[in-house]
């Protein structure tokens, strides 16, 4: 499999693309106010992106996906229980980050919903959807089994976890995410999150603080 990724945007999120390999079709998870750059993560391998998935509705996260979505004409997918969030990218620049919309921040016309349990076949790859509410009411994380590999997104972060003082957010249900829907899985999962370094989950589990539970 092929797995590229970029710290994009001032949130510096990772943007991924995966594919069986390069010159094919693809699948872009998460996607930051930064089109042009995600477009260049394409081209340097020579992918066609079929679906984007998105782990949660923070603008950092989906800013750039109705942009993307619409050059690319594909396919966008993201929980329902964030749809809240995906309608306000203006308001969430100013609240997260203070910042004043500038760009095309419209989200995509065409959402296709996520759901616990679902399992993509998307270019090739074979995609489960894990919903893990806690940092966002419909914060997905994707696993890829046979490649044991594991898209966090905010939930999981190389030594830290993410925040849940937003709107939507909590602590307890996050954490409840975590115990039955994360740490459950084999030890030797590499994880990719949203933000920052890979890591596995063996090590998280060892050295996460907020994994000793």
């Amino acid at each position: 499999m092929l797995l590229e990724s970029r710290s994009l945007w001032v949130a510096e999120t990772n943007t991924y693309v995966i594919a069986e390999d390069g010159g094919g079709p693809a699948v872009i998870i998460d996607a930051p106010p930064d089109p042009a750059g995600i477009g260049r993560l394409l081209a340097d391998h020579d992918l066609y992106p079929v679906a984007m998935l998105l782990t949660h509705g923070h603008v950092d996260h989906m800013g750039g996906a109705g942009a993307v979505a619409r050059a690319q004409e594909m396919a966008v997918y993201i929980h329902p229980d964030d749809d809240f969030l995906t309608l306000a990218p203006e308001r969430q620049l100013q609240m997260l980050f203070g910042m004043a919309p500038a760009g095309d921040y419209t989200p995509p016309a065409h959402r296709l919903a996520l759901y616990e349990g679902q399992r993509l076949e998307l270019g090739g790859l074979n995609i489960e959807v894990l919903h893990t509410p806690g940092h966002t009411p419909g914060h997905c994380c994707f696993l890829l089994a046979d490649e044991g590999v594991l898209f966090s997104g905010d939930q999981l972060f190389a030594g830290s976890i993410g925040r849940t003082d937003l709107p939507g957010g909590d602590y307890e249900t996050l954490m409840d995410s975590m115990r039955n829907k994360i740490l459950p899985l084999a030890d030797e999962t590499t994880v990719h999150p949203g933000h920052g370094p890979a890591t596995t989950l063996a090590r998280e589990r060892r050295l996460n603080p907020f994994l000793q539970i």
